[in-house]
């Protein structure tokens, strides 16, 4: 499945991997709307859909969630879940459509050029290396796991309640 190995000129492959991942990723999206749609049935799924904390958290998504979508794109399978997403909270086409696009284009760029090398890559690495091959691949797991799921220490609640040096209360006049 390496397309270095169509015989096809670079703007054939390029075409036909920007067409498979516009239907791929276009039809997670469209699943992901008819899921929800579904899934309103259920009073459990509708009160958490219809309450305050997930309406924020779909304007959230809704208005960051494009720049994510596309820089998905840049991952292995973590597109499918990000396209699935923006269907289920119904992210609007407006928005939807562009990151699709963009992010679309950036991977047939990578698995046009650069992709598949990656994982030949990392099998000759294997074959010459299995443990620490594996040993590398579980460290990038690792430590990408730990960017991605660490969150920053909440900040003391009553450092947000204090004065900054120089305010003083307003006393009304």
């Amino acid at each position: 499945m390496n397309p270095s190995n169509w015989g096809l000129p670079f703007a054939a492959v390029w075409a036909a991997l920007y067409c498979i991942v516009l239907l791929r990723a276009g039809g997670t999206y469209a699943v992901g709307r008819l899921v929800r749609g579904g899934m309103t049935r259920f009073s459990g799924v509708r009160r958490t859909l219809e309450s305050d904390r997930y309406r924020r958290a779909e304007e959230g998504l809704n208005r960051w969630g494009p720049p994510i979508v596309a820089l998905s794109f840049l991952t292995i399978g973590l597109q499918t879940l990000m396209n699935l997403a923006a269907g289920t909270t119904r992210m609007p086409l407006i928005r939807y459509l562009p990151a699709l696009a963009i992010g679309g284009a950036a991977w047939a760029t990578i698995y046009s050029t650069v992709g598949f090398i990656g994982f030949e890559a990392l099998a000759f690495a294997y074959s010459r290396a299995p443990v620490l091959t594996v040993a590398l691949v579980i460290a990038f797991l690792g430590l990408l796991g730990a960017m991605v799921f660490v969150r920053r220490r909440p900040k003391d609640p009553s450092d947000s309640d204090a004065e900054a040096p120089g305010d003083s209360p307003r006393i009304a006049e």
